[in-house]
């Protein structure tokens, strides 16, 4: 049986920390900034977790 493979857009969205949960960055901070608040934009720079009822599905695309 080959070798299951890393599908190639969750690996460029998603890290696994080192307890095994699942590290995303937050949407919506790539164009149209101007009329988002100064404290808007600052909390979308910082990284979030994945939910739990996701996770498992996001290992599952990571090959985990």
């Amino acid at each position: 049986m080959p070798k299951m493979k890393t599908k190639s857009g969750a690996k460029k969205r998603f890290t696994l920390t080192g307890t095994g949960k699942v590290k995303r960055k937050h949407a919506f901070k790539s164009h149209i900034l101007t009329k988002k608040t100064k404290k808007q934009k600052r909390n979308l720079t910082q990284t979030g977790l994945v939910d739990k009822a996701d996770e498992a599905n996001i290992k599952r695309l990571l090959a985990k």
